[in-house]
């Protein structure tokens, strides 16, 4: 970020507020930097960057505000901290990083900051794969995105298989193929695992893939179409059908999407709305030419802030990890525009142009987006309203001091005790907050299978081990934030043994209600189970009880899908992956040589030897793994 050695200072003289900046600003050079305004026990109040910090935070100093916010921000002000930089572009990435790590209370802040998904295209085989990613690119292939949801990923890999027919499997799969897989026989895959088509002819087919994602698709539909005449042409009818029937299927990608541009290849559309405190941004992705799907943010903002500076904050949080295209298209001009243009072009190493549209087709995409960022602002604030009211209603249900910011359900899943797991799901004003929900794998083995109880005393524990540390070393880490309210499936018996275990962590202030169905196990007839107190039920058709109906409900989804997830990761296992010294080339080449793992067990020591790759050694370790 800098060659310069960052300039830290922390205010040791008992003065605060205006008083403690005004004594910093002395001490300060006049170069670019970050700064930091911490108040009591550490809290980072406010992050903010400067092209000179002495002439930026003197202002603080002066007593001059234009809201009451910053006022009281500067009133809570016991210590500040400082990072010089070469450049103000410095500062703003330095800005920008420290904002989404540290998370001030004071700061605009983007939410739901998960990674997009992406379409891959693996060269690390000679087939190449098509397949879905998400996450940093440690895959050797060509990436494609961002695409705005899963949904959107997977029509658009759907599309490809039909036009390109190119194999999604695994390379343990696809080397152990001996017929075509039924992707095939639906028209979906070449089978280059078989042999059906040379690699020379699939690598062709691979390229006019990229080209289509490169937004090139009416060239490739162009050369298909005379592909196909040139077929007809030669009487050659049912390879011609089949080219017909892939040019329908990259045909169908305009007719599904509703708003693709014409003149626009490549660009990011971000449209704000902003209304009593509360913000929605909604983002577009435009690639290859086509819609890639869209995406609604609500990011943490103060009815005082002005929309462009908003926007301006949000473009930089929303990059600070994702790939840049050249051109963004806003409805509001964002502050500091050609700062942050020049930031995202020494992060992407190419221009990148930061526009509002007066006119024409760009215009109404920004359009678009603003009808729709309105729209999902509007429901999200009646959604906001009726949340209010059942967190009122939970709060006068169990007897708590006030509303509920943050919900705690726990579950448990397992199989006769086995790929044992348990869920845990985080609910508050704002609905579902689905980036906190956490899964813990069940460790111990002292826990007999099956064992309820046991389950849900090694998940809090740890759960609430994590929260005490984090507090004791001042980190604060959203998933494990300590909770207002702690709702477990379960009578009294599973409430004492969560009572029991928080008060051995000293954290007994937290209330823990324990639902559980009716003798006949009916939804309605729930008996909720508070320590001290009888157990009791909420009225059969009362709002309050649908909606704890509904936390529960999510926990045991939550806990079910995860389950599933592990026991299919848990058949998937191959023997061969837990014997020491066969690797993955080893693994091909014993599964290509015998069929499967099961052939692998029946084979001798000297048939295994001669497998290239494959030692004496490794074959009696192999040959006594399956023996044993």
């Amino acid at each position: 970020m800098s060659d310069a050695p960052p300039s830290t200072v922390n205010a040791t003289a008992p003065l605060k507020g205006a008083a403690l900046i005004k004594d910093e600003v002395r001490r300060l050079p006049d170069r670019p930097g970050v700064y930091r305004m911490m108040g009591e026990d550490g809290e980072v109040l406010y992050v903010g960057k400067a092209r000179s910090l002495k002439k930026r935070v003197v202002q603080y100093a002066q007593g001059r505000f234009h809201t009451q916010r910053i006022a009281h921000m500067v009133d809570l002000t016991r210590s500040m901290e400082f990072i010089t930089t070469r450049t103000e572009t410095d500062a703003l990435l330095l800005e920008i990083n420290l904002i989404k790590q540290l998370k001030p209370r004071f700061n605009v802040l983007l939410r739901d900051d998960k990674s997009f998904p992406e379409i891959v295209i693996r060269r690390e085989h000679p087939a190449a794969q098509l397949r879905k990613h998400r996450g940093a690119h440690t895959i050797k292939g060509d990436y494609f995105g961002p695409f705005a949801s899963a949904h959107s990923v997977t029509k658009t890999l759907n599309t490809l298989q039909k036009a390109f027919l190119l194999r999604s499997c695994s390379d343990s799969v696809y080397e152990s193929r001996t017929r075509p897989c039924m992707l095939h026989q639906i028209k979906r895959c070449s089978a280059p695992c078989t042999g059906l088509i040379a690699l020379d002819d699939y690598a062709q087919l691979v390229e006019q893939a990229e080209d289509f994602l490169r937004g090139k698709s009416r060239l490739v539909m162009q050369r298909m179409s005379q592909e196909m005449q040139a077929a007809s042409d030669e009487m050659e009818f049912e390879y011609a059908a089949r080219l017909r029937d892939r040019i329908r299927a990259l045909a169908s990608v305009a007719q599904e999407t509703s708003v693709n541009p014409e003149t626009l290849e490549e660009a990011d559309v971000f449209a704000l709305n902003a209304e009593g405190g509360q913000a929605c941004v909604q983002v577009f992705f435009f690639r290859a030419g086509q819609n890639w799907g869209n995406r609604a943010y609500f990011p943490r903002v103060d009815k005082s802030d002005e929309d462009a500076d908003i926007m301006g904050a949000f473009l930089g949080q929303f990059y600070d990890d994702k790939p840049i295209p050249k051109l963004i298209l806003t409805s509001v001009e964002p502050a500091e525009r050609e700062l942050l243009e020049e930031a995202f072009a020494q992060k992407s190493g190419r221009k990148v142009q930061i526009g509002k549209p007066q006119r024409g087709e760009k215009r109404q995409l920004v359009d678009h987006a603003l009808t729709n960022a309105r729209e999902a602002l509007g429901r999200k604030m009646a959604e906001s309203s009726a949340q209010t009211k059942l967190l009122a209603g939970v709060c006068e249900a169990f007897g708590l001091e006030t509303p509920p910011e943050r919900i705690e359900v726990y579950d448990n899943s397992h199989i006769m005790g086995t790929n044992a797991v348990g869920g845990m799901i985080v609910a508050g004003p704002d609905g579902f907050q689905k980036s906190q929900y956490r899964k813990f794998n069940i460790k111990s083995t002292e826990i007999t299978p099956g064992d309820d109880f046991g389950m849900m005393k090694e998940v809090l524990r740890r759960r609430f081990a994590r929260m005490v540390k984090d507090e004791e070393a001042g980190v604060d880490d959203g998933g494990f934030a300590r909770p207002d309210l702690v709702l477990i499936d379960g009578g009294m018996g599973q409430v004492n043994v969560v009572v029991e275990i928080m008060a051995d962590l000293g954290v007994d202030d937290i209330p823990v209600v324990g639902v559980a169905k009716g003798p006949d196990r009916d939804a309605g007839l729930e008996r909720f189970y508070i320590p001290g107190r009888p157990y009791f039920m909420l009225e059969p058709k009362s709002p309050v009880l649908y909606y704890l109906q509904r936390l529960r409900d999510e926990a045991h989804r939550f806990a079910i899908g995860t389950h599933r997830v592990k026991r299919a990761a848990d058949m998937k296992k191959n023997p061969l992956d837990e014997i020491e010294g066969v690797g993955p080339g080893r693994k091909r080449a014993l599964l290509h040589a015998f069929g499967s793992a099961r052939g692998v067990s029946r084979a001798s020591v000297e048939d295994l030897a001669k497998v290239e790759g494959v030692s004496e050694a490794l074959a009696e370790r192999v040959w006594g793994y399956f023996r044993k």
